[in-house]
């Protein structure tokens, strides 16, 4: 059993997409609300850090650590459920501090984050270093690396996809945003421990796609050993789509636009321009070549991240 302090409104609604089903002309959508977790705004880090959290804690942590971009959604949660445990908390994070204080950035002040500059390369060297510090001048810190993707982090998916399950919803094709390898890490292991035979693919927003795949596998693998479970998974048992990368990370186009505007006006429903804008833009271009049959039911797994629609570049690009 891993420890777990619950935090998040569970279980998620899974809500019918009638009108965009219709606007696109193709399956029966359906989506999965992990944009409604209820931390400071919401996403699927809260599921990774119900576990990290109670990991922390059982280590004596006074601090939490952890990195991403300036609009990092999954950094907004980490302020967010330190302040809530009454921790302090340090992010290390990429971008221009000149031009970003909007968005989850403005979050992670109101949450009484401290942050900590430097380029994406230097993210990972910094973060040691700032751990290290912190450690050193006595502040129980404990250290969660780029999207908590660790294997205590990525059990907070394992038990979201057998939620979904219990759920009762069918569906062929869960389809989400991934990067950082935690959440489609623990789908498709919570999905082989269900018993689900559906396709659990993930659209990368950054990745390449055999890195991407490497990833999740040893990922789902190590978690798998944390959980006791003898199941095992290759790169090539990894479904992930790297067709949308576009000009980059964080980087909003033509596409990501049409899926955030088409998402809001058939259905009411927000996406972010980072990840779901992507993972939904890829989506739509997948019904529009036919990837589904017309009586498949596709669920759009939604991982939050509404906040960075108000940051800018986006903002201005939107209106």
């Amino acid at each position: 059993m891993i420890p777990r302090i619950k935090i998040a409104h569970l279980p998620t609604p899974i809500e019918a997409l009638p009108h965009l089903s219709a606007a696109l002309g193709g399956p029966k959508l359906i989506v999965k609300r992990d944009d409604l977790t209820g931390l400071a705004g919401g996403g699927n880090k809260t599921r990774k850090l119900e576990y990290l959290l109670a990991d922390a804690q059982s280590h004596g942590a006074r601090m939490l650590i952890s990195t991403g971009a300036a609009q990092s959604n999954h950094c907004r949660q980490v302020a967010a459920v330190a302040a809530r445990a009454g921790l302090a908390c340090t992010l290390v994070l990429s971008g221009d501090p000149a031009n970003a204080s909007n968005g989850n950035l403005l979050l992670d002040g109101l949450l009484g984050a401290e942050v900590v500059w430097c380029t994406r390369e230097e993210r990972s060297a910094t973060l040691d270093r700032v751990f290290q510090e912190m450690w050193e001048a006595g502040k129980r810190p404990y250290k969660m690396p780029l999207g908590g993707s660790t294997p205590v982090g990525a059990v907070g998916y394992v038990t979201a996809f057998e939620e979904f399950v219990a759920q009762g919803v069918p569906a062929d094709h869960v389809v989400f945003a991934s990067s950082s390898a935690g959440t489609q890490a623990g789908m498709i292991l919570g999905a082989r421990r269900a018993g689900w035979n559906g396709q659990v693919q993930g659209i990368s927003v950054d990745e390449p796609q055999v890195h991407l795949q490497e990833m999740v596998a040893e990922l789902a693998n190590q978690t798998a050993d944390r959980l006791g479970d003898a199941f095992r998974f290759r790169p090539e048992d990894v479904l992930v789509n790297t067709d949308y990368l576009g000009a980059g990370y964080g980087i909003m186009d033509a596409p990501e636009i049409e899926a955030i505007q088409l998402f809001a006006r058939s259905e009411g429903l927000l996406l972010d321009p980072v990840y779901t804008g992507r993972a939904a833009a890829g989506l739509i271009d997948l019904i529009r070549k036919g990837y589904f049959t017309k009586d498949e039911t596709v669920l759009f797994w939604h991982t939050g991240g509404m906040p960075a629609l108000f940051a800018a570049p986006y903002a201005q690009q939107l209106a």
